[in-house]
């Protein structure tokens, strides 16, 4: 089997390709052309009977990512399945099941049948929390091993996977030689390869093979996301010596794997002061030749806490303006504790509003929306302008919440409603896309 990488290489367009087209807006040729350039991914493992089929990457909308997952404190199978359908109702791209508690191969598969979204995940947390439990000591972790587990993964049928392959000797010597952090390391995955690679005094096996991590990602036509072991976990760590270390090898990986006919994706930190994002993720596509990149957050503050979907949304959606392709969302939750149904579904809408923000400044010539929804606005429609939302039910809800007297005004100013008394002044023509005019000029 080929993957989507090798067939557009091919001048082959696919269904998949074709399906991205169309939800895009572009030509099949288009998306083809930038499939095999590297610059669009479709998850998309032929194991999943059902999925949904969708691209990330240049020029296309800005996707967001749901992640659930147990713990080793509370590991609910049901909620998890909740939590993936919450996900898939709040119109999340993708899925990340993040499992370390609990049965993992009975989670991941029941995650897998009840959800259409592309799912993905970390193998490194399977394969050290099993380590643990079976030599009570998660670094002697046997890396053949994790290559099996690797494969009986996508033989479940994830899409994508974030796999830790940027951690070597070079870049654990940066972050020895720098001395210190302020956020330590915060990437579980990574944390426990570096603790693994200390111990055993060896190359971390994912760097040292990876070929055959591509090899495993082709079988199943997934996507190879390149995990961000060393990603900064405080704003004063961020683009450090060892976080960019792990980033150049990451972008050198990112060109071998094309080249073997991969798709990959890069993946970015973490937490990045406002004024840092836009050189962040210039820097990723520069030094990938443009590969997709998907990012973790970001936040820009660490003072958030109760509040870091909110945090976070206003790095995704700056990421989004400057770049970034895939945003992985952010809970309310996050830094305190497991999320619950009601995390998922604000983190969600939180960030797809947060991409929509990032995607109205990245491609002016789709604000579109926006126009026809301030034009309902002014003129009063609600019925329209409901219809125009993102989040219609939640606004009509609060709107009939606190019904007003008047019909076409709200209780936010009642009588003295600025939109009711200044639609006198304007006519305007929606056809033909005209602006209201001052009446009687």
């Amino acid at each position: 089997m080929k993957t989507q990488i090798e067939l557009a290489r091919e001048g082959i367009i696919s269904k998949a390709m074709e399906k991205v087209a169309g939800d895009e807006g572009f030509t099949a040729e288009e998306i083809r052309h930038r499939v095999a350039a590297g610059h669009i991914v479709i998850p998309c493992n032929p194991n999943r009977k059902t999925q949904k089929t969708v691209g990330i990457g240049r020029g296309l909308r800005t996707k967001v990512n749901a992640s659930i997952g147990t713990s080793s404190d509370i590991s609910d199978l049901d909620l998890e399945i909740k939590k993936a359908r919450i996900a898939e109702q709040e119109q999340a791209d993708s899925l990340m099941e993040l499992s370390t508690g609990g049965n993992l191969d009975k989670i991941r598969r029941a995650v897998l049948q009840n959800c259409a979204l592309p799912v993905g995940n970390v193998p490194l947390y399977q394969a050290f929390a099993e380590a643990g439990r079976k030599f009570h000591n998660p670094n002697k972790l046997d890396p053949e091993y994790l290559f099996e587990l690797i494969e009986r993964q996508l033989e479940d049928g994830l899409s994508f996977m974030a796999i830790h392959c940027g951690i070597n000797r070079f870049s654990i010597e940066r972050l020895r030689n720098q001395g210190f952090r302020y956020g330590g390391l915060v990437s579980k995955g990574g944390t426990f390869m570096v603790s693994w690679m200390e111990y055993n005094n060896r190359e971390n096996p994912l760097y040292e093979q990876f070929d055959r991590v591509c090899q495993l990602m082709k079988k199943y036509d997934a996507v190879l996301s390149l995990g961000n072991g060393m990603r900064a976990g405080a704003i004063h760590d961020s683009h450090d010596r060892a976080q960019m270390a792990e980033m150049i090898i990451n972008c050198e990986l990112a060109e071998l794997g094309r080249e073997m006919g991969c798709q990959i994706m890069v993946e970015g930190p973490g937490h990045v002061p406002l004024d840092e994002i836009e050189g962040n993720i210039m820097v990723e596509k520069r030094m990938s030749g443009g590969a997709p990149y998907y990012v973790l957050g970001p936040l820009p503050a660490d003072s958030g806490a109760g509040y870091d979907h909110i945090t976070a949304a206003i790095g995704a959606a700056n990421s989004a303006r400057y770049g970034a392709d895939l945003i992985c969302y952010i809970t309310p939750a996050e830094h305190l504790a497991l999320p619950n149904e009601e995390d998922v579904r604000e983190g969600v809408r939180v960030t797809r509003l947060a991409a929509r923000i990032g995607d109205i400044a990245k491609y002016p010539e789709k604000r579109g929306l926006e126009k026809r929804a301030a034009i309902a606005r002014r003129d009063t429609d609600w019925q329209e302008y409901f219809r125009l939302l993102m989040f219609s039910e939640k606004a009509a809800e609060m709107r009939q919440s606190r019904v007003p007297e008047n019909s076409k005004t709200c209780t936010m100013c009642g009588d003295f409603c600025a939109m009711e008394r200044g639609a006198a002044l304007f006519r305007n023509d929606i056809k033909g896309d005209k602006r209201g005019v001052m009446c009687g000029k």
